[in-house]
């Protein structure tokens, strides 16, 4: 790219005239402005509205009802990790990956602040699958980590992570797991008092950031005996600059690693005695740099395995850099379809149906004109039947359609314009004898992608199943197996990439020929869940036949030459937690995780996180919830050629919360202190781990309030 993105248009960027609420409102202008603003006066008033004072619950894993499947979680057949709102309180961060960092087995990929994805088992991309409430989100996060993923953690009500027999309902090729993000846009049931809702600030400080959410659900006067309409809408504002590091970097801060953003959602649903149905639409918009951007690479380009960034008459290309970075300014647009039927006839327990539309496209500037632009329009629809037990087994037959355009162009269209189909059929079966629960699922998938300039089509089908089970041999203890052969099919990606990706700091190469991947994976598991010692155990080998990944050929002054190709893998690993309760208000816990990914040939695969452990303190004192916390994080030695190791590093976290009621309303303050100590740290799955580094010393500060 040879346009700059100038200093003046960064911080026209930056500034933030409104305060975070008021652009959350600002956010639904597309569905109509006079609902929005109504909405808005809503939010300020909802002061007057009372709550019931409904004790607050103690939620243990075995009692959490996992959506996705609508088993509990201590009856799944693989580990299972839902985070519900009170968790997710503090732990959720800007990005999905950064809210689920901290979970087992979970890191995130990290590209700076507006972009970050989850890594499971050491996999991201196409082989971790992210739902809308069980619908594919369907944005570009997955073709490249610089993409952001188009969820708002600040609007989830539970987030869920699934393997196995259960993630197969979802995704053919999500090798890693599936996080299914639950959402209120779709009311389901009426409130029960006429009007209910909240409202949330935040600030930090690493960031300068601020942040603002609301959300209300009301009945409308519309009802009859058969239900009523329920009217939702909700909004999300923030705004961060440029991120604090650890000391010792040379920097105090990541230059262009700002981001601005606001979603905005109406939904509306018939909420009747047997189910409902219901229609929301969703717009994002934000603005974020890409932190590590080079313009030294440009006129680089591949020779077959080799880089050549010099002109063929001996004289080097201008590798002038850049004092700013890019932009990115993204726009998503999409409506959601969801119903449920309850017992419709003799024999089904359910019908369920679920659909996503999405417009989305960012743009990449540079210097204020638009360098690179990315478009992907996709549309899914699934239906799925839940029927009742038959000689025991209760299950789940279901039927999924997806379309995908997706088109790169200008500067770094590294990509050519591609169409992609799949259809699938999928099954979820379900069998309890005695202290035995089994759990067994099938699915099969079909696949084309074009690509619409070289007139290139490539069809694949892949087959996947899973058997899995769990004994409760003890009161409070449970022993979990699964076992799942799985194919996952190549993107269009990975099929047809050729190009210069600055980002990223790659050229990529795709490669046509590449077939379906095949997996087999076993999943060991020993728990036990009640009494003042609790722990959990899990252990997992992947065989992975026809492994697709980027291999490096070469590099030169960090751009890499990056070719798809396949080879047989191994993933190895585990996650472990131990909590012990001291007192009625004093608890201890233990946890940690580790995995090992590497070719047959022993080599490393990239990018893959490092061993880590930790210790945190739970107690209760006048009222206030605390935490305390400490992760150490080892180096990573184990790496891939041109790849650089990442020392390790350890990080302190507290955290406490306040819940109070006032006014017939629910209050809770809660604050939190990350990387207290500034440690300088780097993320080993990041592709700019060296240009990006974590966050240092941040403060956040949170109110908020339920009516």
């Amino acid at each position: 790219m040879s346009q700059r993105f100038s200093n003046s248009s960064a911080h026209s960027l930056r500034r933030s005239p409104k305060s975070a609420l008021a652009r959350a409102i600002d956010a639904l202008q597309p569905a109509g402005r006079g609902l929005a603003l109504g909405t808005g006066l809503l939010a300020c008033s909802s002061l007057a509205f009372a709550q019931s004072d409904a004790a607050k619950q103690e939620s243990s894993l075995a009692e959490v009802t996992v959506s996705a499947t609508g088993m509990a979680a201590g009856d799944m057949a693989t580990p299972v990790q839902v985070l519900g709102e009170e968790e997710l309180r503090l732990r959720r961060a800007a990005t999905l990956g950064e809210t689920l960092a901290a979970e087992p087995g979970i890191n995130a990929s990290h590209f700076g602040a507006g972009a970050s994805r989850p890594v499971i088992r050491g996999m991201d991309g196409a082989r971790v699958s992210v739902l809308s409430d069980g619908s594919e989100l369907l944005d570009a996060s997955t073709v490249s980590p610089d993409h952001a993923v188009t969820t708002e953690p600040l609007l989830a009500r539970q987030i869920e992570v699934l393997r196995g027999p259960s993630a197969l309902l979802y995704s053919p090729g999500a090798m890693g797991g599936v996080v299914n993000v639950l959402d209120g846009k779709i009311p389901t049931q009426a409130p029960e008092k006429g009007l209910e809702g909240s409202a949330e600030v935040q600030a930090g400080t690493a960031a300068g950031m601020s942040a603002g959410a609301f959300s209300l659900t009301t009945a409308t006067p519309l009802k009859n005996d058969n239900g009523q309409l329920v009217l939702h809408a909700e909004g999300v504002a923030r705004n961060a600059g440029d991120y604090r590091v650890g000391s010792g970097w040379g920097q105090s801060k990541v230059p262009g690693s700002f981001s601005r953003g606001n979603t905005g959602s109406v939904g509306l649903s018939w909420v009747g005695n047997q189910g409902y149905l219901g229609l929301a639409y969703t717009r994002q918009q934000a603005k974020y740099g890409l932190p590590g951007h080079q313009h030294s690479f440009e006129g680089c380009h591949a020779h077959g395995d080799h880089l050549h960034c010099g002109s063929h008459d001996g004289h080097d290309h201008d590798h002038e850099e850049s004092g700013s970075v890019p932009v990115v300014d993204l726009t998503s647009e999409r409506w959601d379809l969801r119903g449920e039927w309850r017992k419709p006839t003799a024999g089904i327990a359910a019908l369920r149906l679920r659909g996503g539309l999405t417009n989305y496209r960012h743009d990449e500037i540079e210097d204020g004109s638009v360098a690179t632009q990315f478009r992907n329009k996709a549309h899914d629809l699934r239906l799925e039947m839940e029927h009742e037990p038959i000689a025991g087994w209760r299950g789940t037959l279901g039927l999924q359609t997806l379309k995908r355009r997706f088109s790169a162009t200008g500067e770094e269209a590294y990509v050519q314009p591609t169409d992609t189909q799949r259809h699938s059929l999928y099954l979820l079966e379900e069998y309890r004898w005695q202290d035995w629960s089994f759990q067994g699922a099938l699915r099969h998938d079909r696949q084309r992608v074009e690509a619409e300039l070289s007139n290139e089509r490539r069809s694949h089908s892949a087959t996947s199943a899973s058997l899995g089970t769990v004994w409760k041999f003890q009161p409070g203890y449970s022993a979990s197996a699964s076992f799942t052969s799985g194919s996952r099919m190549p993107t269009a990606e990975e099929l047809f990439a050729n190009g210069l990706h600055m980002a990223t700091a790659t050229y990529e190469i795709g490669n046509p020929n590449l077939s379906r991947e095949r997996s087999q994976a076993l999943d060991l598991g020993l728990a036990k869940t009640a009494g003042d010692t609790t722990w959990k155990l899990n252990a997992y080998h992947y065989r992975i036949k026809g492994y697709i990944y980027g291999a490096t050929l070469d590099a030169h002054e960090g751009l890499q030459l990056l070719q798809y190709t396949q080879g047989n893998a191994r993933f190895t690993g585990w996650e472990a937690q131990l909590s012990q309760r001291l007192s009625r208000e004093l608890s201890l816990s233990v946890f940690g995780d580790g995995v090992r990914a590497r070719l047959e040939d022993g080599s490393a695969l990239p990018r893959i996180p490092a061993l880590r452990a930790g210790l945190r303190v739970n107690a209760r004192l006048a009222g206030w919830d605390t935490m305390a916390e400490w992760t150490q994080v080892l180096r990573q030695n184990r790496t891939a050629q041109y790849e650089t190791q990442t020392p390790g590093y350890g990080m302190l976290n507290l955290g406490a919360s306040y819940l109070w009621r006032s006014g017939g309303n629910q209050w809770q303050f809660y604050v939190k202190g990350q990387n207290l100590t500034n440690r300088l740290a780097y993320a080993a799955t990041s592709f700019i781990k060296s240009a990006a580094p974590l966050t240092g010393r941040n403060l956040v500060v949170g109110l908020r309030m339920d009516f």
